[in-house]
């Protein structure tokens, strides 16, 4: 990827809504480049989405919990599909170290949280979780 690509990427993660015209200033192009960049980058599969952000009041509303999870590695790919069915689950990622999964669980209440939580460590090859609730979040790029 070329440096303005990636500074291109950096001005759309700070703020995915500015104007063409106004990255094509920060970037010293033409604007025409600029959209075509971006239709490349889209095209590539670089940019996959677009996404929102909420405020800290409306977001606060909401309790988030990590769940550091442990599975059968002959069963992976089963804890994968069980966890994707289950709606509170908003991402889950595959890490190195003591652990094998990371989820981001997202809930309205307390008991939809321990639900969702229950679900985790019931589902097929899951050996042990660990849930971290989140209290604060003190910073998002």
């Amino acid at each position: 990827m070329r440096d303005v690509d990636q500074s291109l990427i950096d001005l759309l993660r700070a703020n995915a809504r500015e104007p063409v015209a106004a990255l094509a200033r920060k970037l010293g192009l033409a604007r025409s480049t600029v959209q075509e960049r971006i239709a490349r980058l889209e095209r590539s599969g670089i940019i996959k989405g677009y996404t929102l952000k909420l405020a800290e009041t409306v977001g606060d509303a909401r309790l988030r919990a990590i769940v550091m999870i442990s599975a059968d590695p002959k069963r992976a790919d089963r804890v994968v599909a069980e966890l994707k069915k289950i709606p509170k689950v908003r991402s889950l990622s595959a890490v190195a170290g003591p652990y094998d999964l990371i989820a981001l669980v997202e809930a309205e209440t307390t008991a939809e949280m321990d639900a969702s939580l229950d679900a985790i460590g019931k589902a097929g090859g899951v050996a042990r979780t660990v849930s971290s609730i989140i209290l604060s979040e003190k910073f998002a790029r």
